[in-house]
């Protein structure tokens, strides 16, 4: 199985408001790179950055061993921790005494999908701290977002 780094971001300027999501995959073995961005006009941070994992999963031609790298607490915990207890309750999570349903349930199922073919682990890293990669798809998911400013277009 091929061994796969997928570094990721997601930028909303406005929560909701124009955001944008990045994903920079490396494969070490053969030293590719491959940057990918977009974005939405309306959005919010947490779904611009369960986008760019989605995407970068997406990107894979073959199934593979992915450490995903994030800045988002949310993603790793909601993919490696919370996600199984969403699924068993139909995709509702627990809130006090009651249930409700997922948040970006469209995207975590997304995930879902995207995770049963591959062997993912996450690493999460400290935002806006010199991490290189982490640095880089910051910058373009920034970018991406500006793509739905009128006075840009």
């Amino acid at each position: 199985m091929s061994r796969v780094q997928l570094f990721t971001d997601g930028a909303c300027r406005g929560n909701p408001g124009p955001g944008g999501w990045a994903f920079l995959l490396k494969h070490p073995a053969s030293g590719t790179e491959k940057e990918v961005a977009g974005g939405d006009a309306a959005t919010t941070n947490n779904r611009m950055e369960l986008q760019a994992v989605i995407e970068g999963l997406r990107a894979l031609k073959r199934p593979s061993e992915v450490e995903v790298i994030t800045d988002s607490v949310y993603v790793a915990k909601g993919a490696s921790e919370w996600m199984p207890g969403w699924k068993a309750n139909g995709w509702r999570r627990r809130e006090g005494k009651s249930f409700k349903p997922v948040k970006n349930v469209e995207l975590w199922q997304d995930m879902d999908e995207l995770l049963a073919r591959h062997d993912v682990h996450f690493t999460v890293v400290k935002g806006h701290s010199g991490h290189p990669e982490n640095e880089r798809c910051d910058e373009l998911a920034v970018a991406a977002s500006h793509q739905f400013d009128p006075a840009d277009a």
